[in-house]
């Protein structure tokens, strides 16, 4: 099933999303082959390399709101996770990044130009999928793909003049990530006809755990020896990239504070450097708030939930929270 292990799931519910996982699987090899070897040599890369899993099991996991059995709904995780891996290739790009999901980034291994076309064929296979489910579908992954470009946009673009730098990040964190993650939960609802009601809900926390999942991913390319996220260790820092650690420490009054806020502010080149801020900020209270934020977010995406049916898909969507969490610790 998903690597992202979903604690105190109820029986015949993980036993339904260990078979629906395993058809998501088979489903997002097949159809993200190509007739032309080298196209499905580069496209594999990623969708081989494995990964979380997380967008297509919390459709699985919303689904079973309305009628679960409904193949579509394979459909529309597996198009979930087609349009994430494609992101991946394009960021990997943007960030010159070396290392992706523990194997060579596709653009390391290919050049640029080849991993921003595999990202765009792999977008074209997601879209063919979503055609098949409806204008209000397709409609959904465009709303959802413009939130990622202008994610991205404004990522690289920076804070406004006089606008608060983890507020603008928090907002890019929310388009660039929660916001696949927020479509990923309303196709379950939406293509299991779940009531409209549980739709919204379960779209808003997708929204909310979303943002949780990437502040968690900050935490954890900070404080592990080695990242859990399949990216190599400190790549933001690498590449000067603002994360919630870092912004929480460069808010820091505290004079002894100046010379690694000078360091944060723009690339990091020298590895030496690169080690020894990661040993600082391990120990920083930066750190520490960190957590707290994101725990604070967590708890926010658990209450979503309180509209919800007492059943064993919110049992796993709290859990889910709690997974969340556990990842950062």
């Amino acid at each position: 099933m998903s690597s992202l292990r979903i604690p105190n799931v109820a029986p015949a519910l993980q036993a339904l999303l260990v078979t629906q996982m395993q058809q998501v699987e088979a489903l997002l090899l097949s159809h993200t082959k190509s007739d032309h070897p080298f196209v499905d040599e580069t496209a594999h890369h990623l969708v081989s390399a494995q990964g979380k899993r997380l967008r297509p099991l919390l459709t699985l996991l919303t689904a079973q709101f309305g009628d679960p059995t409904n193949q579509q709904v394979i459909a529309a995780a597996v198009a979930c996770e087609i349009t994430h891996i494609a992101t991946l290739y394009h960021d990997d790009v943007m960030d010159q990044a070396p290392l992706r999901r523990g194997v060579e980034s596709a653009n390391l291994r290919w050049g640029n130009t080849i991993a921003i076309l595999t990202g765009d064929f792999l977008f074209a296979k997601s879209s063919d999928l979503l055609a098949d489910l409806g204008p209000a579908a397709v409609r959904l992954q465009a709303r959802t793909f413009e939130r990622l470009v202008i994610g991205q946009i404004m990522e690289t673009q920076g804070p406004n003049p006089g606008q608060d730098p983890l507020e603008h990040y928090l907002k890019v964190v929310a388009d660039k990530t929660a916001s696949l993650i927020s479509a990923s939960a309303r196709y379950g609802a939406m293509i299991s006809g779940a009531p409209a009601d549980i739709t919204e809900t379960v779209t808003s926390f997708g929204e909310k755990i979303g943002v949780a999942f990437q502040l968690a991913d900050d935490v954890i390319d900070i404080a592990s020896e080695f990242s859990q996220s399949g990216k190599t260790p400190g790549t933001d820092l690498r590449d000067g990239v603002p994360t919630l650690v870092t912004l929480n420490l460069l808010k820091s009054n505290d004079p002894a504070d100046r010379e690694i806020q000078h360091l944060l502010s723009g690339p990091i080149e020298d590895e030496a450097t690169v080690q020894q801020v990661l040993e600082t900020l391990r120990n920083h209270k930066a750190l520490d708030d960190s957590r707290e934020q994101l725990h604070q977010i967590a708890k926010q995406a658990h209450l979503l939930l309180g509209p919800l049916p007492i059943c064993d898909a919110t049992s796993a969507l709290i859990s889910l929270c709690d997974a969340v969490i556990d990842r950062s610790t």
